[in-house]
């Protein structure tokens, strides 16, 4: 996600980075290209001009061009100011306690509303164990209750429905009471969208607004949609009092002007992104960590969480003693390769890694090699994935058969399997490996 706004941005700073000692034309010089960058990123144009103001004033003062690193420290103001741009301090929801919490989710149609109604699910009920319902408000999109019951099972929460022949409101109204009876934790309410903002749209959103009183009001833009998302979010705030923006299809918005004007044109922070087609491709937004993944600097406290939604402290440990014994298996690095999988795609957890991201360039890692791999090691013995020294030709060739690939690919996951075993080792003795060693050498 934003790519071309990372890389302009980098360049841009790249030059003043470097520099021991910094004049205000090196400032003037880097503002026009940071405003050049946000302007091709689809910012807002008034947020473009404030933001780079803000920094040519900062980056002007004594503090930064007397200090002993002045080119890092304007590096600093812009993330700062980057941060502060997106909304500063990332906030939660306001969760209930008696529940149920009701969080009213609203946006036009093809925001993928419906879709984040489950992702949000998910995320409540994994990340802070709630018991959740959704209602299905949305009676007019053809099939919108039939796709919120297929997510909504998805999710493991439970789906409040009477079908489309109901007036919204009263289903909402329904849907809570039923909450309250079954004694769920939050009733998350889907409701209708247009294909554009109306009074329409805005009279019902009212009403199920006023008959469930719900703690938080969820807007649902497409950040793909760049400017225009702002737009809508702009007109969305003018007539209805949402608490804060849900940004969905962030992983194919390669520019970032939604994410970048939301907060500043609405007044209305981003809570959370949807970062992917699936369910668990769902999290909470952060502006600071957001900043430093534009700007190059990884995003380290979100893979250390995504690593730890993923293995509990036996496992780590149990993992760790078998790498300092040299007792780690095919088998181990089979389990470790599902569970890094399943935190998403391999070349994004890449660039959450401080100083990876902008030297990946334009390296992609195949997913389905991912596959083969699994197919390979799945196709040999217990004793060939303990001890892959064991794998002699006419083994290869039966292990290549069975997995539906060749000889050479086999030796080559032996070899890969070797070398990673060394690396490993390397970790444990705290030394850490080149980007050439963990990208095999391209």
């Amino acid at each position: 996600m934003f790519d071309a706004l990372s890389d302009r941005l980098q360049a841009a700073l790249g030059d003043v980075r470097s520099r021991g000692k910094l004049t205000e034309d090196d400032v003037n010089k880097a503002m026009r290209q940071v405003r050049l960058a946000l302007l091709e990123a689809d910012v807002n144009f008034k947020v473009v001009k404030q933001f780079t103001a803000t920094v040519k004033e900062r980056a002007l003062g004594q503090d930064v061009l007397e200090s002993l690193n002045p080119g890092q420290q304007v590096v600093k103001i812009v993330s700062e100011e980057l941060t502060q741009l997106m909304g500063g301090a990332g906030r939660d929801l306001a969760l209930a306690k008696p529940g149920p919490t009701v969080i009213l989710m609203a946006g036009l149609q093809g925001s993928g509303k419906t879709t984040a109604c489950g992702k949000l699910a998910r995320h409540l009920r994994e990340e802070h164990g709630m018991d959740v319902a959704v209602a299905a408000c949305d009676v007019y999109r053809p099939a919108a209750v039939d796709q919120l019951i297929k997510v909504g099972a998805q999710a493991g929460a439970h789906v409040y429905e009477q079908g489309t022949g109901r007036d919204p409101v009263d289903i909402a109204e329904w849907a809570l009471d039923r909450a309250k009876h079954d004694r769920r934790d939050a009733l998350i309410v889907d409701t209708s969208g247009r294909l554009h903002v109306d009074e329409e749209l805005m009279e019902e959103l009212a009403e199920i607004k006023k008959r469930t009183r719900p703690h938080d009001v969820l807007l649902v833009v497409d950040a793909m949609t760049g400017q225009d998302a702002v737009n809508v979010a702009e007109q969305f705030a003018e007539v209805a009092n949402f608490d804060g923006v849900i940004l969905s299809k962030l992983d194919g918005d390669a520019r970032g002007g939604a994410a970048l004007s939301v907060k500043a044109v609405t007044g209305k922070p981003i809570l959370y992104a949807s970062t992917g087609e699936k369910l668990g491709d769902f999290e909470r937004f952060h502006p600071d960590r957001m900043a430093q993944r534009i700007l190059g600097m990884g995003d380290v406290m979100t893979l250390v969480e995504k690593a730890e939604r993923q293995m509990d402290e036996r496992q780590a440990q149990d993992l760790e003693r078998k790498i300092r014994k040299e007792q780690f298996t095919l088998d181990d690095f089979l389990e470790q390769m599902k569970q890094v999988r399943r935190m998403g795609p391999i070349g994004n957890l890449l660039r959450m890694m401080p100083g990876v991201g902008q030297q990946l360039g334009n390296l992609n890692v195949d997913e389905k090699e991912l596959d083969r791999l699994e197919a390979i090691i799945l196709s040999m013995t217990p004793a060939e994935r303990a001890n892959p020294k064991i794998i002699d030709g006419s083994r290869r060739r039966r292990i290549a058969r069975g997995s539906g690939t060749n000889v050479q690919a086999v030796s080559q996951l032996v070899k890969q399997f070797a070398q990673m075993k060394k690396l490993m080792k390397q970790v444990a003795g705290g030394k850490m490996p080149s980007l050439q060693q963990l990208t095999g050498g391209r």
